[in-house]
C-alpha cells in the first residue's frame, strides 16, 4: 500500500490484516518503486496524490518495468480525465475517497483472485473448500475454526495445491515487512493446520529445506 495519509493507511492496513492479508506500507512514490520490484505482491494499492513522485508516475514506471501486479488506485479526485488516465496507464481498478470498507475489501479480493489466475471466490481442493469472499473454510461441510494467519497459510497452499511452496514465499504472504517473524512461525501454523485438516482433509507435506505442499486430492 502506497498512501501518505498515515491515519488512513493505518485503518486500511488494520482492515486488510483482519481479513488475513499481509500488508506492507510505504508513504512515498520513491519508496514504492524501490519496494515493489523486490517483492512478488498480489496487489498494489496506490494513492494518486502522493508527495514528490505522484501515483500516476509510479504506475507508469511500474508498467514500463514490466511489473504486471494488479494495481488499485485510490483518489480524492472526481475528474473523469484522471480516472481515464490511470486506467490507460495500466491501473486495474479505481476507488474514489471516501469509500466504504466493504467496497475496498471486495475490490481487493477480486483483484487478488485475478492475480492468482482464478476469478472465482470458491477454492476447492479435494474435500477442502475455501470461500475467499468470506474467509470461511470447511472439510466436506465440517467448518474449520481458523486463526487469521492460519487462514492465510492455508489459502497460499491451496492456490498452489500439488506444488511446493517455498517457506520464504509463505512468510512474505502471511507477514508484512514491519511485522516480527519468529524462526518457527510458519512451522507452528502448519502444525496447527494439519491437526484441523485431519482426518478427512488434504495433507500438508514438508519438503525439507524448501517448504510445504498441500496434496491436490
Amino acid at each position: 500500500m502506497i498512501e501518505d495519509d498515515a491515519a488512513l493507511a493505518r485503518s486500511i492496513a488494520a482492515l486488510l490484516r483482519a481479513g488475513g492479508n499481509a500488508v506492507d506500507h510505504v508513504a512515498t512514490g520513491e519508496d514504492a518503486l524501490a519496494v515493489v520490484s523486490g517483492e512478488p505482491y498480489a496487489l498494489v494499492i496506490l494513492d494518486v496524490g502522493l508527495p514528490g513522485i505522484d501515483g500516476f508516475t509510479v504506475l507508469e514506471t511500474l508498467r514500463r518495468r514490466g511489473e504486471r501486479v494488479p494495481v488499485l488506485m485510490l483518489t480524492a479526485r472526481d475528474a473523469l480525465d484522471d480516472r481515464v488516465r490511470g486506467l490507460d496507464l495500466g491501473a486495474d481498478d479505481y476507488l474514489r475517497k471516501p469509500f466504504e470498507p466493504e467496497e475496498l475489501e471486495a475490490r481487493v479480493r477480486a483483484l487478488g483472485r485475478r492475480r492468482g489466475g482464478d476469478p472465482l471466490p470458491m477454492l476447492v481442493v479435494g474435500t477442502l473448500t475455501i470461500n475467499r469472499s468470506t474467509g470461511d473454510a470447511d472439510i466436506a461441510g465440517r467448518a474449520l475454526d481458523l486463526r487469521r494467519r492460519e487462514r492465510a497459510v492455508l489459502e497460499a497452499l491451496a492456490t498452489r495445491a500439488g506444488r511446493v511452496v517455498p517457506r520464504e514465499l509463505l512468510i512474505g504472504e502471511v507477514f508484512g515487512f514491519d511485522e516480527p517473524v519468529g524462526g518457527n512461525a510458519i512451522e507452528v501454523h502448519v502444525t496447527r493446520l494439519r491437526g484441523k485438516l485431519a482426518p478427512d482433509g488434504p495433507g500438508i507435506r514438508t519438503v525439507r529445506g524448501v517448504g510445504y505442499m498441500l496434496d491436490a486430492g
